[in-house]
Formats: structure tokens, C-alpha cells, sequence
């Protein structure tokens, strides 16, 4: 489903990416491994066109979008959960997730309010609630929900786990391999290494801008390089 050669990119005359080449096939969830300040988010932010990069090509679905700009690429079903939720504080959940459907999803915005309500009960209980006063994880729901209401065909989702309580660090894994399961291709960008490998079909773990490693996770979680530097091992 995507494609990325030779990606470089980064803010002004700061080159954060050098060259990256990544792939996502249809069904899978494949994680993006790495620290703070890596490039994970500079990575998702130009393929979701907020940013132009400075070379390289990114495909979607066959179809080149480099350097298109976002509601093109939303259009497309292409969405991203970004980091830190950035729900609209000051509008109800109805009204966040009503924005969901502005580019698409328009005609079934009714029956899919139901839909991620019945994947996230707490939205239905708290619909009339401002958002900007939810709990950190319930936040996180409605920033996922919002991106369900556009009826993504791949989702990137940017450190969902980032700030939330272990017991919901395992839902939000848990979330997202029943997201997966229903058909949803997923990138999921984390620093969370062994929740990820758990769910992913494969993995890349980026390093100061380049990918130093890419594999199953299997053979990853035997890479004694991995396990120095991400699990303390």
C-alpha cells in the first residue's frame, strides 16, 4: 500500500531524514522503532504531506504523493493519529468526531459515530463532554475514533502509548491488533519496543535519521544490538 524511496527531509537546512525506504503491504502492522529525536515523526509528518521533503518519492496505493498537500492525501485514506492526541479542546466529543468525517466518510458519519463508540464505550457515555476535559487516555480514544470516522485504508499511528497508564498502554496495544484484524493496515511509530513486536508484522527501528535495522520481529528480538540499546538487555 506504500511506498517510500529515498526519503530525505527534514526543517529549513536541517536534514533530519537521509534517505529512507520503507514499505507497507496490505493487512500488515509494521512498527517504527526508535528513540526521541530520531526522525519518527519528521517520517510521518511528510508522508502525510503537513511537510515537503527534500528528495525521494512516496506511493500510496500505487499512486505517487509526494508533496501533495494533506486533505489530498486524507482523501486518498491515508490518515495519522498524531503524536500527543491534539483533539480540539474546546468542542464535545460529538463535534471532534463529526471533524473526523469532514473529508471523508461524509455520508456515513451516523452509522460510524456508532461504530467507534462501540469500540470505545467511554466516548458514548462522555459524547456531550468537552474534550479538553478527558482523561490523558480517554483523549487518546477520541483521537483515534476522529481517524476512524474518515474510514482510513492505512492508519499511522504516531506514539499512541506515549503518557498513558500501563493498564492503558495495554489496551491501546490491544486496540490495535483488533484494528488490524478487522483488515486495517497499520504503521505504528512507537518507542514502546516489546509491545510493538508483539503485534507488528515487521519492524524497522530508525537511528538519527536512517533505518539501522529492519526484520520480523522475531529476528529482531534476537538482535543482541537491539536488546543493548532499546531493552536494557
Amino acid at each position: 500500500m506504500l511506498e517510500v524511496r529515498g526519503l530525505r527531509a527534514g526543517y529549513g537546512p536541517m536534514q533530519v531524514l537521509h534517505g529512507i525506504d520503507l514499505d507497507v503491504a496490505r493487512g500488515e502492522i509494521v512498527a517504527i522503532l526508535g528513540a526521541n529525536g530520531a526522525g519518527k515523526s519528521t517520517l510521518n509528518n511528510n508522508i502525510s504531506g503537513i511537510f515537503r521533503p527534500f528528495a525521494g518519492t512516496i506511493r500510496f496505493e500505487g499512486k505517487e504523493i509526494t508533496a501533495r498537500p494533506p486533505e489530498q492525501i486524507v482523501d486518498a485514506g491515508l490518515i495519522q493519529v498524531p503524536e500527543g492526541r491534539r483533539v480540539f479542546p474546546n468542542l464535545t466529543v460529538r463535534d471532534n468526531l463529526l471533524l473526523g468525517a469532514y473529508r471523508r466518510g461524509r455520508a456515513r458519519r451516523s452509522a460510524n459515530i456508532d461504530r467507534v463508540c462501540g469500540i470505545f464505550p467511554r466516548l458514548r457515555e462522555r459524547i456531550a463532554q468537552i474534550a479538553g476535559t478527558l482523561s490523558g487516555g480517554e483523549q487518546q480514544m477520541l483521537a483515534i475514533a476522529r481517524a476512524l470516522m474518515s474510514e482510513p485504508r492505512l492508519l499511522i499511528l504516531d506514539e499512541p502509548s506515549l503518557g498513558l497508564s500501563p493498564i492503558l498502554v495495554e489496551e491501546m496495544f490491544t486496540l490495535t491488533r483488533d484494528l488490524n484484524a478487522d483488515g486495517l493496515a497499520i504503521l505504528l511509530v512507537e518507542q514502546n519496543v516489546l509491545q510493538s513486536l508483539e503485534i507488528a508484522n515487521r519492524a524497522y527501528v530508525l537511528e538519527n535519521g536512517v533505518f539501522v535495522m529492519q526484520d520480523t520481529p522475531a529476528a529482531l528480538l534476537a538482535d543482541d544490538q537491539l536488546k543493548r540499546a532499546y531493552l536494557g538487555i
